[in-house]
């Protein structure tokens, strides 16, 4: 077999085998298909589409390219996956909260990507905490803990992340099978009985509308399933950020004070909630999904899902205290101010993804991937919609790294703001449940 067969079969509109993609995805692997060849592949894929099987072949292939865990554990192995969003760390109470629950979750999880935050970012702000621990260490702390969010290593799913690379730099990223097949591959290679989806949608998610939300959440359980394992999806709002904290030791706070109780986002619960009791009813820990609710809010009101935070904190190195001391621990940007919007009257629109580009702008992001991320810089205390703004309540506080970045930002997330005389009717949250 050759690979510019495979490409042509493709660009003629005929369906591929299991065989040709289990071949081609070999090759990316071992680096015997050439890059030109894994673009004109995915071009070729974007302008003729794979159907289900297609998809499902091409995950498992990607999937069975490096390393797939293997798990002996007393209870389900679980994951979640969000498509990237502002002010979304949800993944930092989830997973501690579907341990207490009697999951298990290794959390393979990615770094910053455009606009929107990455959950290893968040983690990297957190001193001594090692976001790449050997595979030795990830059992270890995931069997006594029940949790473990790290990064993907090289040993998983290495035909994606050349894939992705070759995409990225070819014009072929936004292709809903290939996003499907990526996602899917990370995820299913960490030897998942259950997943649970957030795709956003508005402003400031990858998927504007919700027609491409719907058909990205289709895909990803239709293929999940197809796959063996059983998935779920949530079509979530990001018209606004979700936390009222954007910038990586800003969202982790947020988070602390979320799962001590001390301060708690009324749409961050009521995401993290949703996302825990589907996905404690698909692997079998609740009879349904209300149950599952049930269970994982008694998680969070009863400190059991702090406790095994704090435990997996200290597990892969960070310190014992950290929510005890997390206010004193992260680090903290030496200019801090209240921003005020130009006018007064109610938020009516956020444009989320400005807010999370201003936040890059800080140095809360990347603009390339050698960049080095201040942990520090960001906002936090951000007006919801519905709100009302004016010359006493400001609709954000900066942290920014000099006096002159935190005037830009400022200018950026005054421009992101419109204010009108009255509060617009508030938009449903979680918008559709597909599985």
């Amino acid at each position: 077999m050759l690979p510019q067969e495979v490409i042509t079969a493709k660009r003629d509109g005929r369906a591929l085998s299991a065989e040709e993609l289990r071949f081609f995805v070999a090759g990316i692997t071992d680096g015997s298909i050439e890059d030109s060849q894994i673009s004109a592949l995915a071009m070729a894929i974007i302008w003729r589409g794979l159907d289900r099987d297609e998809r499902v072949a091409l995950t498992l292939a990607m999937r069975d390219s490096g390393k797939v865990l293997a798990w002996d554990l007393p209870g389900p192995v679980v994951d979640k996956h969000s498509t990237g969003g502002v002010g979304d760390n949800v993944s930092l109470m989830l997973a501690p909260a579907l341990a207490a629950c009697g999951a298990y979750v290794p959390m393979i999880s990615g770094r910053g990507l455009g606009h929107t935050g990455g959950t290893l970012d968040k983690f990297d702000a957190i001193p001594g905490y090692r976001t790449q621990p050997g595979e030795d260490e990830l059992r270890r702390v995931v069997g006594e803990v029940g949790c473990a969010v790290i990064g993907q290593t090289d040993e998983i799913a290495p035909a994606d992340k050349r894939f992705y690379g070759v995409r990225d730099v070819s014009g072929t990223v936004e292709s809903l099978d290939l996003i499907t097949a990526s996602i899917l591959s990370k995820k299913l290679a960490a030897g998942l009985q259950a997943l649970v989806l957030d795709v956003k949608v508005g402003n400031g998610a990858f998927m504007a509308s919700a027609d491409e939300a719907r058909a990205l959440a289709r895909s990803l359980v239709s293929v999940a399933g197809g796959a063996g394992c059983p998935t779920a999806a949530l079509i979530t709002d990001m018209n606004e950020p979700l936390a009222s904290a954007a910038g990586n030791a800003l969202e982790v706070a947020n988070a602390a004070a979320f799962l001590t109780g001390a301060e708690i986002d009324s749409r961050l619960w009521d995401v993290t909630v949703a996302q825990g009791g589907t996905l404690l009813a698909l692997a079998g820990l609740a009879p349904d999904v209300a149950t599952g609710e049930a269970r994982l809010r008694e998680a969070f009101h009863s400190g059991a899902a702090a406790e095994r935070f704090g435990r997996m904190v200290s597990a892969l190195g960070g310190p014992t205290d950290f929510l005890e001391r997390y206010a004193e621990i992260l680090a903290q940007a030496p200019v801090v101010r209240d921003v005020f919007a130009s006018g007064e009257g109610f938020v009516t629109r956020i444009d989320t993804r400005a807010v999370g580009l201003a936040v890059v702008e800080l140095g809360g992001g990347r603009r390339k991937r050698a960049d080095v991320i201040d942990p520090a810089v960001g906002f936090d205390r951000l007006l919801g919609l519905g709100l009302r703004a004016d010359a006493e309540t400001p609709i954000a506080r900066v942290h920014a790294a000099s006096e002159a970045a935190a005037d830009a930002a400022a200018a950026r997330l005054a421009a992101a703001y419109t204010l009108s005389e009255r509060p617009e009717p508030e938009a449903d949250l979680i918008k559709e449940r597909i599985s």
